[in-house]
């Protein structure tokens, strides 16, 4: 074999190897929502360690002080007081997933369309509905109604309870990125089922839970994924957590809130 041969046959490698890679994007989570049903709300994982597996995602912080979003390689802590910053290498997680967002199609809107529409629009075009798919949605929302739940403190309450006192924030006419997943119904328990979406603002100031929005304009982009690695928790309060019950869809919808789709 000549070199001229030779590194044709490395690039080809590096080009299947490449390809190979990309059909099998991973969606990286750390614990389970279930685990977060039963009021674990202090985990051992770092913003660091998170990052290490994927640059978009969503999750939440120890004490569940914040909701967590990952955009662009950047993780932001939103509080309920309605403040947002750059959450800090050290800080804890007892509950996240993340990706490698790659964008696999994408849906522009050019009209006033409902949440409900667009997750419709993205439905139809998704590949199965037994697949994960990352969803990064950016533009200008005629409004957009988001929920922070209220930083927790020992004995913690369940998961309901503390939405309960949840701080709901209503943005109108505002720009910034709705990110989240899009998760088969199968995953109900470890993960959200259905659309599990949060939002920051384009200044990088605000946001939160979406419970609901409508979207002016703005352009819809889908990453899909056909692994999911589960990392559990080996120590604390999950270890003796009870994660199952006939009840877990509806105390979910209750907790993500009910207008969750």
């Amino acid at each position: 074999m000549d070199a001229h041969s030779g590194a044709y046959e490395r690039f080809r490698h590096w080009a299947a190897t490449l390809l190979t890679h990309q059909h099998e994007a991973e969606v990286y989570q750390f614990s389970t929502i279930s685990a977060l049903l039963e009021g674990v709300y202090d985990g051992d994982v770092t913003v660091a360690e998170i990052l290490r597996h994927g640059d978009f995602g969503l999750g939440t912080f120890n004490h569940l002080d914040g909701e967590m979003v990952i955009l662009d390689g950047v993780c932001y802590r939103l509080r309920a007081d309605g403040t947002s910053s750059r959450a800090a290498p050290d800080d804890r997680s007892p509950f996240a997933a993340v990706t490698r967002f790659h964008s696999d199609f994408e849906i522009a809107i050019r009209a006033r369309t409902a949440r409900a529409e667009v997750t419709a629009a993205i439905d139809r075009q998704i590949k199965s509905a037994n697949l994960i798919y990352a969803i990064r949605i950016t533009g200008h929302f005629a409004e957009l109604h988001t929920r922070t739940v209220m930083a927790q403190k020992p004995p913690y309450p369940p998961l309901t309870r503390a939405t309960e006192e949840q701080a709901e924030t209503v943005f109108t006419d505002v720009s910034g990125t709705v990110v989240g997943f899009r998760t088969p119904d199968f995953e109900q328990g470890i993960s959200v089922a259905g659309y599990h979406l949060h939002f920051l603002n384009e200044d990088r100031t605000g946001g939160g839970h979406v419970l609901d929005f409508t979207l002016e304009r703005g352009d819809v982009a889908v990453s899909g994924a056909s692994q999911l690695h589960l990392s559990l928790p080996t120590s604390g309060d999950f270890l003796g957590a009870q994660l199952s019950g006939a009840d877990i869809a509806e105390r979910i919808d209750k907790a993500e809130g009910s207008d969750q789709t």
